[in-house]
């Protein structure tokens, strides 16, 4: 059966130092965010997911964000080379956790650099932003990597958010979704929805029409509850203030078979 898999990392003592690049820095409450991640952890769980976590990586303040870490497609966890040198020190945890659950491990390798959040899977489509954190030649490292195992890979451009998953996600129909402002061309993706607020465009598929997503976008929630959805909201406002969101605090491995 395939899996309901999830590598998460518990917030380090430097998370107040998480880099910040396109929003105003705010001051971040350690302990509410501790709260946050338990609770965020905890509607996984109670969902079906199996959570891992990630051995710590302390002097890193982005570490929670550990989706960042990889991308995983089918049974392949390509291990990232962060756009930020500073999170470079976040992967080797993370590939050990990756090869503990089986997966066959590949990573990018310089010149390439390559964010987890800047790749959207679609079904067998791969979305990888094209922009600050992911360069060419990681496009190149991941189209490599997947494109044999039956993936299209598709960059675009992202310049207004930090990744691409910071302007959009998509719903368990393959629509994408996304809040206009911040999403450069809506057109690269065949079914595009806009979503009122900006963490209205951040949705986790729990499964069975279920969206984990934030609870800062009541009106976006309401927008998916019409079109016949579950959304299953969280309060994850520290870490909006680092520039993360739903997608950032886990790494979902749905198809490690067992």
């Amino acid at each position: 059966m395939p899996s309901k898999q999830a590598l998460v990392r518990r917030p380090g003592p430097r998370l107040v130092e998480g880099l910040v690049t396109h929003i105003e820095r705010h001051p971040v409450d350690p302990a509410l965010a501790l709260r946050q991640w338990e609770a965020y952890v905890q509607v996984l769980r109670d969902h079906g997911w199996r959570t891992t976590e990630v051995d710590p990586a302390d002097d890193c303040p982005d570490a929670v964000f550990v989706e960042d870490s990889m991308v995983v497609f089918r049974n392949v966890a390509l291990l990232a080379r962060p756009g930020a040198g500073s999170r470079r020190a976040e992967v080797p945890a993370a590939r050990a956790a990756a090869e503990a659950l089986g997966c066959s491990v590949n990573e990018i390798r310089a010149p390439g650099t390559l964010d987890g959040g800047d790749v959207l899977k679609v079904g067998d489509t791969v979305y990888v932003g094209r922009g600050g954190r992911t360069n060419a030649d990681g496009v190149r490292q991941l189209r490599a990597a997947f494109e044999p195992l039956g993936a299209r890979v598709v960059a675009v451009p992202v310049s207004r958010v930090l990744h691409l998953k910071s302007a959009v996600t998509a719903l368990p129909d393959g629509t994408v979704i996304g809040h206009l402002p911040l999403v450069d061309d809506p057109a690269a993706f065949p079914r595009f929805l806009p979503v009122p607020e900006e963490s209205g465009a951040h949705v986790v598929l729990l499964g069975g029409g279920k969206l984990l997503m934030s609870a800062g976008a009541p009106k976006s929630a309401e927008l998916f509850a019409d079109l016949g959805y579950q959304p299953v909201c969280v309060d994850i406002s520290e870490f909006e203030k680092l520039e993360g969101c739903v997608t950032c605090l886990s790494v979902r491995l749905r198809e490690l078979y067992a």
